[in-house]
């Protein structure tokens, strides 16, 4: 139960950063205004896009807009490539986050039975979790906590955190790249490619 509260604690908190300030960030920083930020920083405007998207962790900042102005401005390539770094970058230093407290603290602090179970479920179906959450709100955040809080193999993380990031950047990329609001399809794209290119990585490390 412990671990069941924790998440939702942590859901909590993030939701209660977009109620008072996620709207009026999407309402300031539609993809137009980030497009002439970053045309106005210039040679910096990708390390911008980057540490924006990293700052998505811990501030509502709306994620998919950034992308959308980095493909405007870059083009589909280095805007999908820049995306996808600033994501994994933002996904890692969630779990480094979560990695932080000691394990015998977070037994402690969860209870070694619950510890235990969300250590299990990470190691079967997390990567599944993790790969398909990065086009979710909220879930990107806690999810990268909690994987690393409850030791979640790395390298696992990695694989997974980068085939629902890679996807991702470079589909809002696109849609920033050719001015285009976000197609309905779009979001079934940005869930199916992941978990396609998971059970490809997982096929791979099976036969090895």
């Amino acid at each position: 139960m412990r671990l069941v509260f924790l998440m939702i604690a942590m859901a909590v908190f993030f939701l209660v950063g977009w109620f008072f300030f996620g709207q009026g960030l999407e309402e300031i920083w539609n993809v137009e205004n980030l497009v002439t930020h970053f045309e106005n920083a210039k040679g910096w405007a990708w390390l911008l896009g980057i540490a924006l998207l990293m700052a998505d962790l811990f501030l509502p900042i709306p994620g998919t807009i950034v992308m959308s102005a980095l493909g405007a401005v870059y083009g589909f390539w280095i805007g999908g490539l820049l995306s996808a770094i600033g994501s994994m970058l933002a996904g890692m230093s969630g779990y480094a986050v979560g990695r932080f407290f000691k394990e015998s603290f977070a037994k402690r602090w969860l209870g070694e039975k619950d510890f235990e179970k969300g250590k299990s479920l990470f190691e079967r179906g997390g990567a599944w979790v993790v790969a398909m959450s990065r086009a979710l709100p909220i879930l990107p955040e806690v999810l990268a906590c909690m994987a690393g809080l409850l030791r979640m193999p790395f390298g696992k993380f990695v694989i997974a955190l980068a085939c629902g990031s890679v996807p991702m950047g470079f589909l809002f990329a696109w849609i920033g790249a050719i001015g285009r609001e976000q197609p309905a399809w779009g979001f079934a794209f940005s869930l199916g490619v992941p978990a396609v290119l998971w059970s490809a990585a997982a096929l791979m490390r099976r036969g090895k």
